[in-house]
């Protein structure tokens, strides 16, 4: 059994507001056996010397399409699957060089790519799968233009998001359907969105039966419901009918925050998305319609996370990124931390994260059992969040299962 001994290992993992004292940390067969000051290099062990650097677990992000391959959607999901699949592969495997070592795709990702990673035919992040999204028709699955009848042709390529159900059967049938191809939870749109042709923002996805059945489903299959949300009535429509995940929350109120934290939900948010999409989404090819719509969910997106941090709503790291738009996944740190202290910052995406993707104690954490999933950075992120961006050129480590993804 390999081993490896990172030495002088002062870590940083959201729990605390300062790095720790200087660690030894024994690392077999993929896992983490000892974090202590006095643990010492086994037989054999090859020895890493992190002095002056920063041990981290490995970085969370809860809201992803490795899917998406280009920034329309619409476009995206026209492309061969051979296509998609390769250039899924490209994004996940910059993910990584990244920090990323675990992503949850909250729509688009199938269980082919789940497994493809878990028996290393391909090099990328953990991966956490929704399966297909579900949207009702004209919701924010739907990318047929207003005057197109047609019915949906494009649901069951790699490069499709979501798919679309009508009416409580339809709802309940396709969650089984998810389930059983190997999501680990099921995603609802249940408000308009920015990508999508022919729904407002403020528009309600899904009646709160249907949203009551896809809950159920899900609590049948022993897992949860998220959702995309933005207005403050569609987020607190939705804890009510049960969902835990709330993903962008950008226009929630105190006290739906407050309401969402006392129901053990958590939210998502993505303000990096918005961000770019503004400033490189009609180069890409988002369309008009699409475009008019960012500025209603992104000029509110920096007042909602502090709303969320005051009301005690945990809330993990999210990104929502698309095509090209994917390089600036780390980007959401330095955002975050012009309004929230850089260890809630980090929390977002280490044991928050790992806690909301139900991996609480075997990822997001430096600790005996985990996943060895571990970045070393160059000073200290805890004063410098900036120091988690430029595409991985402050991590002289990346460590996946205890492999060695970069040493530099």
């Amino acid at each position: 059994m390999s081993s490896l001994f990172l030495a002088q290992a002062r870590i940083v993992d959201g729990t605390a507001p300062e790095p720790t004292e200087p660690q030894g940390v024994v690392i077999e067969g993929g896992r983490i056996r000892e974090v202590s000051p006095g643990a010492r290099a086994p037989a054999g062990a090859t020895t890493i010397d992190l002095a002056g650097k920063v041990l981290m677990p490995g970085l969370i992000d809860a809201h992803v399409h490795v899917v998406a391959v280009e920034a329309s959607l619409a476009r995206c999901a026209t492309l061969p699957d051979s296509l998609v699949m390769a250039r899924s592969i490209r994004l996940m495997g910059e993910m990584l060089m990244r920090g990323f070592t675990t992503l949850r795709d909250v729509g688009g990702a199938d269980h082919g790519q789940v497994v493809a990673i878990e028996e290393g035919t391909i090099l990328a992040p953990r991966l956490v799968i929704a399966g297909k999204a579900l949207s009702q028709s004209g919701g924010h699955c739907d990318f047929r233009g207003p005057f197109d009848a047609s019915a949906p042709r494009f649901e069951a390529r790699l490069g499709a998001l979501g798919r679309l159900c009508d009416g409580v059967p339809a709802v309940r049938r396709a969650a089984r359907e998810e389930i059983k191809a190997g999501a680990r939870f099921i995603k609802i749109m249940a408000n308009g969105g920015v990508a999508s042709p022919t729904d407002p923002i403020h528009f309600m996805g899904f009646s709160r039966e249907e949203i009551g059945a896809a809950v159920e489903e899900a609590e049948n299959a022993g897992t949860y419901v998220s959702a995309h949300l933005y207005t403050d009535a569609g987020i607190r429509r939705a804890v009510e009918c049960g969902v835990h995940s709330l993903e962008h929350c950008n226009l929630i109120t105190a006290e739906t925050a407050r309401f969402a934290a006392s129901r053990g939900a958590v939210a998502v948010p993505t303000l990096v998305t918005y961000d770019k999409l503004a400033e490189e989404g009609e180069a890409l090819g988002i369309g008009a319609e699409s475009i008019g719509k960012i500025d209603d969910v992104r000029l509110s997106g920096m007042e909602s996370i502090a709303i969320m941090h005051e009301a005690g709503l945990p809330m993990a790291y999210g990104t929502d990124l698309l095509g090209p738009m994917h390089r600036h996944q780390s980007d959401e740190f330095v955002i975050r931390g012009r309004v929230l202290p850089a260890q809630a910052v980090i929390a977002s995406a280490t044991h928050i994260a790992a806690r909301l993707l139900r991996m609480e104690g075997q990822i997001g954490c430096i600790a005996p059992g985990a996943h060895a999933d571990l970045i070393a950075v160059e000073g200290d992120p805890l004063r410098d969040l900036s120091l988690l961006t430029g595409q991985g050129r402050h991590m002289p480590l990346i460590l996946k299962g205890g492999q060695v993804i970069k040493h530099a």
